[in-house]
């Protein structure tokens, strides 16, 4: 099975997981599944999100799922709980066809860590 077909399955899996979880029956995108990554990596999942905090949450997220790339590197947690990244390589110039797979992989592989898919 080649890496695309792999991670297309995988990804599918993925959503329709999240989606029956967290969705009336409407398929999650990749924005909704980064802004729950970053819910899930601030620990506090009962309680409303302002829209800088909910901009703040998928920030989270990203830093995290790079965070193995070597793009980022956790820094420290703020006195309200909030944890902050620094930046140890700069992103390259992606197309936007590219950043979509590889936040698609980063977000499968990080669900590979938690033991929600294999």
């Amino acid at each position: 099975m080649s890496r695309d077909t792999q991670l297309k399955e995988r990804w599918d899996k993925l959503v329709d997981i999240l989606s029956n979880q967290f969705s009336q029956g409407e398929d999650l995108d990749l924005d909704a599944i980064i802004f729950l990554i970053g819910v899930q990596e601030l620990g506090q999942v009962h309680r409303e999100y302002k829209k800088d905090e909910k901009l703040n949450l998928m920030h989270i997220a990203i830093c995290r799922l790079l965070e193995p790339y070597g793009f980022y590197e956790f820094d420290f947690f703020d006195e309200e709980g909030w944890p902050h990244y620094r930046v140890k390589e700069q992103l390259p110039a992606l197309k936007a066809g590219e950043q979509s797979v590889l936040m698609k992989e980063a977000i499968v592989n990080y669900f590979i860590e938690k033991e929600l898919i294999d």
